[in-house]
């Protein structure tokens, strides 16, 4: 509620700052809105999605996930023109730098609750609320976000194999889903300009997680149960405890690489008999073999983007480190779950 609250307030003041961002909507992302949130829901990701009209994208990378985007045509809203590099690239760095500042301004409006934003991070796309709630603190990740009507990159076109599992016509009806970029920096780019956006699958990805069944009656009011959900659950508190153990070791790592290990668990395991309710401990240990083995290769395929490997090779000390604890819960009973 008062996330809600303060969103709808900074959402409201957005749109009416800049006519370029009139249009924004709030989507919500993340696991608090998968519903596979562990501890207190004291983070929660929300995205800022601006519609765009034809877009040109072209590869930063050959990861096929970074891209510079180009209008094809002269955007009408000339308000427009401020966020374009001399080569007409559409600058996510300029983008974020305008709505900071806006969202620095109005959170001074809101009365009745404490809200600050938080020390920019490098590299992270998002602009961080710091939302008072005694005794506690909310964290809120705002994230940039265009979304335009047109097919994925070629670089997409062999992901997302979920035909055994979801079926053809469900791939199907999600590719024909908006493109999401989100504003993110890549690190590989050769002059660190900020210029550079990321294909993003969070909403493909909540809706998968949230229809998850074979059967398309799986985990309905009157249809089975399964344990899906309660794996992915587990996944994501046992990386989030080795985390605050290990900061430092772990730090490269995060919740995206456990679920992108969790969605290429559930190709492998496609039938919804798989993943009976009863056995969760079970399941759950067989995607965390899935997850190690990827570790000790330093290979874990993007879900979506076959050609970007999650895991780079330049870490594979770190990918040995991490793979040799979760083995060791593994042996041992999970202790970390009982500190």
């Amino acid at each position: 509620t008062l996330v809600n609250r303060v969103v709808s307030h900074l959402v409201q003041a957005i749109r009416g700052k800049d006519s370029c961002f009139s249009s924004i909507e709030r989507q919500s992302a993340g696991s608090y809105y998968e519903r596979v949130k562990i501890s207190e829901p004291n983070e929660f990701d929300i995205m800022l999605v601006m519609p765009v009209a034809r877009i040109q994208l072209d590869e930063s990378d050959d990861t096929g996930a970074y891209y510079y985007v180009k209008f094809k045509r002269s955007p009408q809203e000339k308000a427009w023109l401020k966020f374009l590099e001399e080569d007409g690239t559409l600058s996510a760095f300029k983008m974020l730098k305008v709505l900071r500042e806006i969202i620095k301004q109005e959170v001074k409006n809101i009365k009745d609750v404490e809200v600050t934003v938080a020390r920019k991070k490098a590299g992270s796309p998002a602009i961080t609320l710091q939302i008072k709630n005694p005794p506690s603190e909310i964290s809120v990740d705002i994230i940039l976000t265009l979304e335009v009507q047109q097919s994925w990159p070629l670089s997409t076109q062999d992901g997302l194999r979920i035909e055994q599992w979801l079926g053809k016509k469900v791939r199907r009806d999600l590719r024909f889903r908006s493109l999401y970029l989100v504003a993110k920096q890549n690190k590989r780019e050769k002059v660190l300009r900020g210029n550079t956006w990321r294909i993003s699958f969070s909403h493909i990805e909540k809706h998968m997680i949230n229809n998850h069944g074979n059967s398309k009656t799986c985990c309905e009011s009157d249809g089975p149960k399964c344990c899906r959900k309660g794996c992915l659950k587990l996944l994501k508190y046992l990386l989030e405890q080795l985390k605050m153990k290990y900061p430092k070791e772990l730090e490269k790592f995060c919740s995206y690489h456990v679920k992108t290990a969790f969605l290429h668990s559930c190709v492998t395991w496609p039938s919804d008999s798989d993943w009976h309710l009863g056995d969760v401990d079970h399941c759950f240990q067989q995607c965390l073999r899935f997850f190690v083995d990827c570790l000790q290769k330093s290979q874990l395929t993007h879900f979506f983007i076959p050609q970007y490997n999650l895991l780079s090779p330049e870490d594979k000390a770190r990918h040995h480190f991490l793979s040799r604890k979760i083995s060791h819960e593994l042996n041992n009973g999970f202790p970390v779950f009982h500190e």
